[in-house]
């Protein structure tokens, strides 16, 4: 199979949103998406963007996309976060994960962090499966925090 790694570009992003919006569904939360293909594009291309992404294209369709973006840990400095790997349900087992992965891994060593995180979720075991394959320690003892929009704004009303 014929595959290209790249960074994305503004116009990539309507694909990449279609591939998250697959993910959200794949993980039961089909209308948990909020952030639009204009998000994206703003988001990720202005004079600071939040993100980065890399796709993986073959036959100029964009199958997989990697999302990353800086972050910074009290106890080791910086850190990069890979938001989501994301490989369409077609080409999932093609090697395109691994090709996204192996991108994440080169640009987080060239920027010279002193850690890759993640999440995964805890069902997902040919994920987690994947990832410790990789040499990743997939911490089964520490909990994700979320504290979303409506509670952010029950939170303030509160102080």
């Amino acid at each position: 199979m014929n595959y290209s790694i790249r960074k994305a570009v503004k116009d990539d992003m309507p694909q990449v949103f279609h591939l998250i919006k697959e993910l959200a569904s794949f993980e039961k939360e089909a209308n948990a998406v909020e952030v639009t293909v204009e998000d994206l594009q703003a988001d990720g291309f202005g004079d600071t963007p939040a993100f980065k992404c890399f796709v993986a294209e073959v036959n100029n369709t964009i199958e997989g996309i990697a999302l990353v973006y800086n972050r910074y840990s009290t106890w080791k400095g910086n850190v990069l976060h890979l938001e989501d790997l994301i490989v369409s349900e077609a080409m999932r087992g093609s090697g395109l994960g691994t090709a996204l992965l192996d991108e994440v891994i080169k640009y987080g060593h060239n920027l010279g962090v002193k850690r890759i995180n993640w999440e995964v979720l805890d069902w997902n075991e040919p994920a987690i499966a994947f990832y410790e394959k990789k040499g990743a320690d997939v911490k089964r003892d520490w909990f994700v925090v979320h504290l979303n929009e409506q509670g952010i704004k029950d939170y303030i009303s509160k102080l």
